[in-house]
């Protein structure tokens, strides 16, 4: 296959990111909230200047104007408590408004929104934020290392880490780190997958992977712990207990979803050298109120990201077909397609080659696969061009 050829063992540097919890002290947990509050204050407060100079003056301001901006703020009286945390974090907080922007203006994210308390807090560490000696992490402002939990080594060093507490009172740490990474070894197996709902996953081979549905397992105890939050007075304490319960229901749920799907996106990225899947308009299936709450438990597009990235990492190849591609209606045997085909159809007869008994499923995954090596083998080809066309320019 010419798609294979093209992977040589070798060591390439990537960055990766690695996330850990910690457990701050009462000392440091004050430090971090009050650092927390004044990203969100310089993020919420820019965002406004922004908007204003946009609707009112059609000015738009940019990342230095914003950075100006920041000096003089952190000189005002009313504003003085800026100086109390490290300049690091707010100078990243602007940056990331800025891309907020950016991606808003390239039609790939809404437009930008204001920060809640109520919501996950973080703050990004640049190099000169913080201190990295003898697998111990001071952060700026603060005097003892933290405490992390170590689940997991790396060795490169770090390049940014981003401190964040959750909803439900955890903190993480991320570090993002420069490190040597060395691909996978070259296997001659490709597969192509299905996503559904009473299977998770079905594979080209006729493997299929059930659906957990852990929203259905914690169901009952959070519509419990909701309806007791609406019973509290807004402001109370006993409110902001009842939302804790509920912010911790749903991280489980999250941390349920999450480690489940990276099993099997690991499982799929060390068993195959090419993973082929369907495109899924995940945001506009939502819109069908019957199937809505299972489609966002069995968390496809989690699956896609996870196997993008990690196909990238370890030298796999992971390619989405087109998402208008008859995958379901196609017979793989013969090509033929049929008219139509409602999900409550699971098995079908093909009338153009007699097959009977055809799974829905695994002919899909099949097609699937047959697509995407289809797809790799046409980008192949255009590497090839490229690379002797440039040969050829250059006298090579």
């Amino acid at each position: 296959m010419l798609y294979l050829l093209r992977y040589i063992i070798n060591v390439t540097t990537v960055h990766r990111a690695y996330r850990y919890r910690f457990y701050p002290t009462s000392e440091q947990a004050e430090q971090l909230a009050r650092t927390f509050g004044c990203v969100r204050y310089v993020y919420n407060h820019f965002l406004r200047q922004r908007t204003n100079a946009w609707f009112e003056r059609q000015e738009r301001m940019n990342y230095n104007a914003t950075a100006k901006a920041l000096t003089v703020l952190k000189k005002q009286p009313e504003t003085a408590f800026l100086a109390e945390v490290s300049n690091v974090c707010l100078q990243q907080s602007l940056r990331h408004l800025d891309r907020a922007f950016s991606n808003f203006f390239k039609g790939q994210a809404r437009y930008p929104t204001f920060k809640k308390k109520q919501r996950k807090q973080s703050a990004t560490y640049m190099a000169n934020g913080f201190r990295w000696r003898d697998g111990q992490l001071w952060l700026a402002k603060h005097k003892d290392p933290l405490s992390i939990r170590w689940s997991r080594y790396f060795s490169g060093q770090p390049t940014s880490i981003t401190v964040s507490c959750d909803t439900a009172g955890r903190y993480h740490v991320s570090f993002l780190v420069e490190e040597a990474a060395t691909p996978l070894p070259v296997t001659p197996k490709m597969v192509g997958i299905d996503l559904g709902l009473t299977h998770r996953v079905i594979t080209s081979d006729g493997d299929k992977v059930s659906n957990p549905r852990f929203l259905r397992l914690t169901e009952r105890k959070l519509a419990r712990a909701q309806r007791n939050l609406s019973r509290k007075q807004k402001g109370s304490n006993n409110r902001a207990k009842a939302r804790h319960r509920v912010a911790k229901a749903h991280a489980k749920l999250a941390d349920q979803r999450r480690d489940a799907t990276h099993k099997l996106s690991t499982q799929l990225i060390h068993e195959n050298q090419v993973i082929a899947a369907e495109s899924l308009q995940i945001k506009n299936m939502l819109k069908n109120r019957k199937l809505a709450k299972a489609i966002s438990d069995v968390s496809w597009h989690q699956l896609t990201q996870q196997l993008a990235y990690k196909a990238e990492r370890y030298g796999r190849d992971f390619v989405q077909i087109d998402k208008w591609y008859p995958s379901s209606k196609r017979c793989f045997h013969c090509g033929h397609i049929a008219e139509k085909m409602p999900l409550n159809v699971r098995t079908w007869d093909c009338p153009g080659c007699g097959t009977q008994g055809i799974d829905r499923d695994v002919n899909a995954a099949c097609n699937i696969l047959q697509s995407g090596k289809a797809i790799l083998a046409g980008a192949d080809k255009l590497r090839q061009h490229e690379k002797k066309t440039t040969v050829g320019l250059t006298g090579g």
